[in-house]
């Protein structure tokens, strides 16, 4: 397997497929670099170098006790970029990885990163505060929690229904999709998992969002039911110097997944704009 070990001595694993211009894919929540197979293999056949990690903690990186905080995620990104001597490149993110991109992007990414993507991302900010009244009841992500932390194996199985959009009329729902989410999941530490929480709902982007000049795309279901379209993508949009907003009527939050054909054909155009 191809490691890195970063200065605090955990070991990121990561894909790199391919040559030409380099797109760096970051994961969900809690999930690995295997979510983004669809993508990985469609930009590879259209001669793109692909590159993914599993974030530490998460699939299968080092099981670190500390460091589950996106300063933290965004800097070992940024040791695993110097070390592939990644240039010119395009950082593609879901979900808590949207998070991660542009907190790297706008942290470590001058002279590296020409374009970035947010997908179903976290971004501005998840939780409700005094400054974000419509955000999410910090009670939700207590839930989240406590799931996580006391019934881990089944509480990741039933999760998988609203993060695809399975208990909407009228969809398919496909069972190996489920397995594959929850296989991904297992492999992780439930440490990570449950510190990665705070990371994502608590994490304030606005500033990151603000700083960053390169052409941005933020991609977001409109019937997300984990990271809610209308607290997260347009505020986002509306924060990027070079933003542009693509929403889909009854996408889901895993759209990467369930309509992979439309985000990979939305995703080439952009890069090759």
């Amino acid at each position: 397997m191809a490691t890195i070990k970063v200065k605090d001595g955990t070991e990121i694993y990561y894909k790199d497929w391919g040559t030409g211009q380099p797109l760096f894919f970051h994961h969900g929540w809690p999930l690995s670099s295997d979510d983004w197979d669809a993508q990985m293999t469609f930009f590879l056949q259209h001669g793109y170098r692909v590159i993914a990690h599993d974030r530490r903690g998460h699939g299968r990186s080092s099981q670190t006790s500390e460091g589950h905080d996106m300063d933290t995620y965004a800097a070992d990104v940024a040791e695993l970029s110097q070390a592939l001597d990644l240039k010119d490149a395009i950082h593609i993110g879901h979900s808590t990885g949207g998070g991660e991109v542009i907190h790297y992007v706008a942290k470590h990414g001058k002279g590296r990163v020409v374009k970035a993507v947010l997908i179903s991302a976290v971004t501005p900010l998840m939780v409700q505060t005094e400054k974000n009244p419509e955000g999410i009841p910090i009670s939700v992500f207590d839930e989240i929690r406590n799931g996580t932390a006391t019934q881990r194996p089944q509480y990741f199985y039933e999760f998988t229904i609203p993060f695809y959009g399975y208990n909407r009329d009228g969809a398919k729902e496909l069972q190996g999709i489920r397995d594959n989410w929850w296989r991904q999941g297992m492999m992780g530490a439930i440490k990570a998992h449950y510190d990665g929480i705070k990371a994502f709902s608590e994490t304030d982007f606005t500033e990151d969002l603000k700083s960053v000049d390169v052409p941005v795309l933020v991609m977001h279901g409109e019937d997300d039911q984990i990271v809610p379209f209308p607290i997260t993508a347009p505020k986002s949009v509306n924060l990027l110097k070079n933003g542009k907003l693509i929403s889909y009527p009854g996408f889901p939050h895993g759209m990467p997944t369930t309509e992979a054909a439309t985000i990979n054909a939305d995703l080439l155009t952009f890069i090759k704009s």
